[in-house]
């Protein structure tokens, strides 16, 4: 799921008339910068979009996504994800992927894991990560869909925790995506708020799904309220009534959104949506 830097600000000294000229044109000089950070955003897509296309055609692929203007991705496991489409890409080396990647004009600093490959295949998953010269790597997710109480959660933190320490000091930061499921009620809290708690902030990063904006959640609010716990976040859009659609033609708070993110400390955004919105959203977000 790159990183912006908004509104930063040059001041100099100078004496009489200089100062004045120089502080008559600052207006002028801040509303050019803040405009160039925003273009400056390096937007990065996620492969689970575009899985059958790459299991096809890896390079060719990403050109395609190159073309469109995209600078940095987000691949899944292939090997955790053999069996989810990844599994034509489990025979190449990293460190031929790694080549094919900057060959298409590309970076790949992050990918994502399942949680079992971070439990039972950490050391594996950590060569392989290096191989590819990555720095996050993040867990997909817990997948609790069924769980009958917030232990079950708040134990597989503590597994990701510890995890997290031998991937911190593999020279990687550690990351958790969220999906929908996260951001229901159980035992009386909300799971993604208790995960936020149990998850040691000092080793593992949080990953952020826009499209929780479907159940009343904005990010930028996350953003707001843990400065710091973030690391990237994928990237979609809806309408009001939960139909995706590009970035920029839904109902989030786009430019909110990019400023709340450098509160948050994102570091890379990755949109993830179906393939014949990828163009316009990545026009959307340079035009901004």
């Amino acid at each position: 799921m790159k990183k912006i830097s908004r509104r930063q600000f040059i001041g100099r000294t100078a004496a009489g008339m200089g100062a004045a000229i120089a502080f008559s044109q600052l207006p002028a000089q801040i509303l050019m910068q803040e405009a160039a950070s925003f273009n400056d955003i390096p937007i990065g897509f996620q492969t689970w979009s575009v899985k059958e296309m790459l299991a096809k055609d890896f390079s060719g692929t990403l050109k395609m996504m190159a073309g469109m203007g995209y600078k940095i991705m987000e691949m899944c496991s292939p090997a955790g994800y053999a069996t989810n489409g990844f599994g034509p890409l489990v025979d190449i080396k990293p460190a031929d992927m790694k080549k094919m990647i900057e060959d298409a004009g590309l970076k790949c600093p992050s990918c994502h894991f399942g949680f079992g490959e971070l439990t039972d295949h950490l050391d594996e998953r950590i060569e392989w990560s290096k191989q590819m010269g990555l720095t996050q790597m993040v867990c997909s997710s817990f997948w609790l869909p069924d769980a009958k109480a917030l232990k079950e959660y708040l134990d597989d933190a503590d597994k990701l925790n510890k995890a997290a320490e031998k991937i911190n000091k593999a020279g990687m930061a550690t990351g958790f995506h969220n999906h929908e499921m996260e951001f229901k009620m159980l035992d009386g809290q909300l799971i993604y708020d208790a995960l936020l708690k149990q998850l040691d902030p000092k080793l593992v990063k949080m990953q952020f799904q826009t499209e929780v904006i479907n159940l009343g959640y904005k990010a930028s609010t996350y953003f707001k309220q843990y400065p710091g716990r973030f690391i990237s976040s994928h990237l979609s859009d809806w309408t009001a009534d939960k139909k995706e659609v590009p970035i920029g033609q839904g109902v989030i708070d786009w430019k909110e959104f990019f400023a709340a993110a450098k509160t948050g400390g994102v570091k890379n955004f990755f949109v993830e949506m179906s393939l014949d919105k990828f163009k316009d959203s990545a026009a959307y977000i340079k035009s901004i």
